[in-house]
């Protein structure tokens, strides 16, 4: 039931703030350009400069776009910092960027690496955050020249085990930033810009008119498919040598000579290659999917070692193998990937394991040049400790899939020497090429981001139609079951898109200390939800979050559900004692939210008192302390249904403050409700409804069993007066009363006697 408000004042006051809170949002906006390039600046505070260069002293001024900071010894420049992320896609798995200072010196060496600011949850995993800086070590005094020519790999980290892919993505970044670096000439003496702007005399690109079928033999005899095969014994052997005396201590079990991993490459995307692989319908499917730019690579394995692993399956990355070139890398992700049955080519070997990875868009694969696959190989130590060794498989493309263009140079008349070119290119800031990091982020999580608006869709069109759902009780209970499951598993522990109210205090620090809306865009799911939850909040207040799209609230729920199944008492707290509870929330939200003004840092921490990050982030993979607390309350809600939400969420008070702007009121209510009757009141599963009968908007969850009971006429008093009276009028006009008074009609049988008559009606008492 829609209300107009009777006071023209409140309904202009709410107007009013909402057009403040738009207007707000827009100048933020207008203002964030100023931020945009301010990162740097940002995070170097938190450093001194002796921590990136032995001896430094001070810190100069900015230099450039992306920014670079002078270090100095007294009056002797002794290299710059910069801030990775300014450089390089840094996203780990919490889906935010990972920001690292790193110090060059002016030879293109890297001197220090220090981490100033993450979220990534798998560090809090027993992990110290010590040990996984500590891995970043190993790039120091590494010569990145020879990398950004490509003349070298990049340098490899220990890799932490629990963090394998959080610390592969910290060094990636840091090596690729540095590179960029060199390549633009702005450190290194310039070697990188003389590769980079000469022209080459010879033009190589992909022959697309080289189409063949070829069978697997041939393939493999002249390169385009590569081999790398391991033993059981190369395998011991390696580990053996590696220094690494735990590694040594656990070989592999099997003979010597079995096959530790038989695997092949190739680039399908050269004509050629991927119709004899793939088959014709294989190919052209593939060669329309491609964007341009991207390579498509087959990868086929077998062995008793799995280049898939995994991690692909808990985190949708294949942290076991890997793409080199030119001084970059990178990793494929599940969306990267098909599974392969078979491989098409005439006397193709069966493979255990086949799959067919395309390139992400922001690593290009010249396919012209040699690349390599890493692979990663692992070994237990018997706990949670692995070593690690990496093989390559390099890969070059044969000459005859490759054409050829020559090129002549022409020099104007009035164009400057090359030294002067030179010098030019190394005081100019790098072109930008690469799109921002929030749209690669938002285009690889398609799919995700459709499930959740449909999930959105789903929920207004529920909030829509209600007064048709609420009149199907049953139907309706198991539609939100459904979703509510649904949230719990899918959007929590899978996508973990687990608003918190770290996102209210960093969204309110942004805004005091400067606006950057990359930052805030780099999570889709979690700016989705946002954004959904902002708009509820105007017409429904919290309870569209609170009620539907927290995970953790479907756990309680769910589980206070099961138990009220299998008859576990329900506790009901006296209404007295209930009222007084109900501020506790506000006062640890107005305390986080103080807190965070002197140190948003701090309030993170104290922040764990939502079991959020323990019981959905991590699904209760932590130490002992988190777990306990998370379980204990849930533990009390299966006989206190909700208790967390009711009387601790910080997260809900934040809501309830600005859901009291709310524009309508859909929940229905009779004039009986609160006197004389409480059934609402006394049947409200987090007991919102005050026992005068009005809703407290700002404890309701829109769980929508009052208006199940609004339309029962067996349940609600109201409703069972209507259907008593609805009963008289028809039993009123029934043939029965139409025989003129004399009585009620009888009812004969076939024999023609009368074997009763239909009873007087009479209401019940209410």
């Amino acid at each position: 039931m829609l209300k107009r408000p009777n006071d023209d004042i409140v309904f202009a006051t709410r107007a009013a703030l909402a057009l403040a809170g738009l207007l707000l949002l827009c100048l933020t906006y207008i203002s964030s350009s100023a931020y945009a390039a301010g990162d740097l600046q940002r995070y170097l505070p938190k450093v001194m400069p002796a921590d990136l260069f032995a001896g430094a002293d001070r810190f100069g001024p900015p230099q450039g776009d992306p920014p670079i900071v002078p270090v100095y010894r007294g009056d002797q420049l002794l290299g710059f910092v910069f801030l990775n992320s300014d450089f390089a896609n840094a996203v780990g798995y919490s889906g935010k960027p990972i920001h690292m200072l790193a110090g060059i010196d002016t030879k293109g060496v890297i001197t220090g690496v220090r981490l100033v600011d993450h979220k990534e949850p798998i560090v809090l995993v027993g992990i110290p955050e010590a040990r996984v800086v500590g891995a970043m070590n190993a790039l120091i005094g590494k010569d990145m020249k020879p990398v950004a020519r490509g003349a070298e790999s990049p340098p490899k980290v220990d890799i932490v085990s629990g963090a394998t892919v959080t610390v592969l993505v910290m060094s990636d970044s840091v090596v690729r930033a540095a590179s960029k670096l060199i390549r633009s000439g702005r450190v290194g003496g310039g070697d990188g810009v003389a590769a980079a702007t000469a022209l080459p005399p010879v033009i190589k690109t992909l022959d697309l008119e080289h189409r063949e079928v070829r069978d697997w033999e041939s393939l493999v005899g002249d390169g385009s498919l590569r081999r790398l095969h391991l033993s059981i014994g190369d395998i011991n052997e390696a580990f053996a040598k590696s220094g690494n005396a735990a590694a040594a201590q656990y070989p592999e079990p099997g003979d010597a000579s079995d096959s530790f991993i038989d695997l092949y490459a190739a680039l399908v995307s050269a004509p050629t290659i991927g119709r004899s692989l793939l088959g014709e319908d294989g190919y052209q499917r593939l060669k329309a999917s491609l964007k341009p730019g991207q390579q498509a690579i087959v990868v086929a394995g077998n062995g008793a070692y799995s280049f898939k692993g995994s991690a692909y399956v808990r985190g949708g990355i294949f942290d076991r193998i890997e793409i080199l070139q030119d001084g970059s890398s990178t990793r494929f992700r599940d969306r990267n990937h098909t599974r392969l049955g078979a491989l098409d080519a005439v006397d193709a070997p069966e493979f255990k394991e086949i799959g067919l990875f395309v390139t992400p868009p922001e690593f290009t694969l010249d396919p012209t040049q040699p690349w390599q696959l890493q692979l990663l190989v692992q070994r237990s130590l018997g706990g949670r400790d692995k070593a690690f060794l990496t093989f390559d498989l390099s890969y070059a493309l044969p000459d005859s899939y490759i054409r050829r263009e020559q090129r002549a140079v022409t020099v104007p008349e009035n164009a400057p020497p090359p030294a002067s070119q030179v010098a030019a290119a190394a005081t100019a800031p790098p072109q930008e090429t690469e799109e921002p990091l929030w749209v690669r982020i938002w285009r690889s999580s398609t799919v995700s981001v459709g499930i959740t608006a449909f999930m959105l869709a789903a929920l207004t069109g529920i909030f829509f139609f209600q007064n048709l759902l609420v009149r199907r009780p049953v139907f309706y209970n198991w539609v939100r079951r459904g979703y509510l499951a649904f949230v719990l598993i899918w959007l929590g522990w899978y996508a973990n898109a687990q608003l918190s109210v770290v996102n209210v205090v960093t969204f309110t620090n942004a805004l005091v200390t400067g606006f950057h809306w990359e930052f805030f865009l780099a999570a889709p799911l979690i700016f989705i939800l946002w954004a959904a939850t902002a708009g509820g909040l105007l017409f429904w207040g919290r309870g569209p979050f609170c009620g539907w799209l927290c995970p953790f609230g479907a756990l309680q729920e769910l589980t206070n559900t099961a138990a009220k199944w299998l008859k576990v008492p329900q506790l009901t707290v006296p209404w007295g004692l209930h009222e007084r509870l109900w501020p506790i929330k506000y006062v640890i939200f107005l305390g986080l939210f103080g807190l965070s003004l002197y140190s948003v840092d701090m309030a993170e921490r104290f922040a764990e008192v939502e079991p959020f990050k323990t019981a959905i982030i991590l699904k209760f993979s932590r130490s002992w302390p988190f777990v306990l607390y998370a379980v204990a309350l849930l533990v009390i809600g299966l006989f206190v249904e909700r208790f967390f939400c009711r009387y601790l969420c910080p997260l809900g008070a934040a809501l309830a403050i600005p859901g009291r702007i709310r524009t309508f009121e859909w929940l229905r209510r009779w004039p009986e409700c609160g006197s004389p009757c409480q059934r609402c009141a006394k049947e409200c599963p987090v007991q919102s409804i005050h026992p005068e009968g009005h809703i407290n908007v700002n404890e309701c969850i829109y769980c929508m069993h009052c208006q199940e009971l609004y339309y029962d006429d067996h349940r609600c008093p109201h409703m069972i007066q209507v259907r008593l009276k609805r009963e008289k009028r028809e039993a009123l006009s029934s043939p029965s009363m139409r025989t003129g008074g004399k009585g009620p009609a009888t009812v004969i049988t076939a024999g023609g006697k009368p074997v009763g008559a239909s009873p007087a009606i009479s209401p019940p008492s209410t």
